[in-house]
């Protein structure tokens, strides 16, 4: 079984910053993909962005520039720097880990952590 566990969410003001983080432990194999969705209020889950195991990195567009996704793979975690943080990045967000064998792939959810930024 996979566990996924977050942590760094919290309340913000516009234009300050936050780092999560995603600690991943169980049958992970070495092919899979990290990444963040966020859900806010009364909206469909998005991606935010997402890393390969091989480096390959995808952003939605409202958040490159101010937002970084990195991992470490020895520790299994991936990171999500966000800076110049506005209302509108105002959300759940979860951890998303897919990992791919023999051609499929298998998606795991953390539980969320929630990220306010106050304007």
């Amino acid at each position: 079984q996979v566990q996924l566990v977050e942590s760094g969410g919290g309340l913000v003001q516009a234009g300050g910053s936050l780092r999560l983080s995603c600690a991943a432990s169980g049958s992970i194999f070495s092919i899979n993909v990290m990444g963040w969705y966020r859900q806010a209020p009364g909206k469909q889950r998005e991606l935010v962005a997402r890393i390969t195991s091989g480096g390959t990195i995808n952003y939605v567009d409202s958040v490159k520039g101010r937002f970084t996704i990195s991992r470490d793979n020895a520790k299994n975690t991936v990171y999500l720097q966000m800076n110049s943080l506005k209302p509108e990045d105002t959300a759940v967000y979860y951890c998303n880990l897919v990992v791919i064998l023999s051609g499929s792939g298998m998606a795991y959810w953390g539980k969320g952590t929630l990220v306010t930024v106050s304007s």
